[in-house]
């Protein structure tokens, strides 16, 4: 009986939703200890996606969404002198799943444009990576290279490659027909983590990382030695990274609305059970 009752209470809902598939296509940007500028159009990737949305009435809407991107950054491209001397770098690959809560300012259902906004919760999967001086892809996680799960380091702990964040950022719409809308919109994640990119707090003992992971761990770690008159390996506890400030990414582009065919009684007004023609547009 229960089962009957909640394909009851579900049916409607399933069959008169107003069910919309969201394309997106854009760029990923990343701020933090290897690139601190709010935006950099040499520092941009491309990323895309795409996901389900509900649309609650005509101005609040869920969104779940799948999300692909890649981040990166280098100290060469710094404007700092001690960042440039630091010669660090890194890449990710960035895949997001989020559920969003949208708000629109006004009803496209009357408007043809409107502000929006959102906000909530996602989760997702990054590995950094570097190459080498000879051009090797090599995966920085499992190279400790701030003593991250070492015994002389017990305070730095391995860092999780899955995490949560908090996506929230808006745009503006526009209404391109009944079943179709383009929007631009920015969206940050605020992360919880300062490892997006690698680099956090200070260097290690370079006996102790080479003892612990081998040469590789040492040469990633510090890349000042391979520039020109660089530097040697700093001491240990000297600044690599600022653990007061955590990582962040964000995503901007276009969006495109499609409203699937069940859905499209988004255009009509329903009153007393019965559904009236669509509000004119002025």
């Amino acid at each position: 009986m229960k089962k009957i009752l909640l394909v009851g209470l579900l049916f409607p809902l399933l069959t008169q939703a107003q069910w919309n598939v969201n394309l997106f296509g854009g760029f990923s940007n990343y701020i933090g200890d290897l690139q601190h500028r709010p935006y950099s159009t040499t520092e941009a990737n491309g990323s895309f996606g795409a996901g389900l949305q509900y649309d609650l009435s005509g101005h609040f809407s869920v969104l779940t969404n799948f999300t692909y991107g890649k981040l990166s950054a280098s100290d060469a491209r710094d404007n700092k002198l001690n960042n440039r001397a630091r010669n660090l770098s890194f890449e990710t690959k960035i895949t997001e799943w989020n559920l969003l809560l949208e708000y629109n300012l006004f009803d496209l259902r009357t408007h043809r444009i409107t502000p929006y906004a959102f906000a909530g919760v996602a989760i997702y999967h990054f590995d950094p990576y570097a190459f080498d001086s000879l051009g090797n892809k090599v995966f920085l996680h499992v190279l400790s290279t701030e003593g991250e799960g070492l015994p002389g380091y017990p305070d730095r702990k391995p860092y999780s490659l899955t995490q949560f964040a908090i996506p929230f950022g808006g745009g503006i719409k526009f209404r391109i027909s009944d079943r179709v809308t383009l929007a631009y919109e920015i969206g940050l994640r605020k992360l919880f983590t300062d490892h997006l990119d690698d680099v956090s707090t200070t260097y290690v003992d370079r006996n102790v990382l080479l003892a612990a992971r081998g040469p590789k761990a040492v040469e990633m770690a510090y890349r000042g030695g391979e520039l020109k008159n660089g530097a040697p390996y700093p001491g240990e506890g000297a600044f690599r990274g600022n653990p007061k400030h955590k990582d962040w990414y964000y995503m901007s582009g276009l969006r495109v609305t499609i409203a699937l065919p069940a859905s499209q009684s988004l255009s009509r007004h329903r009153h007393n059970g019965s559904v009236e023609c669509p509000v004119k547009v002025y």
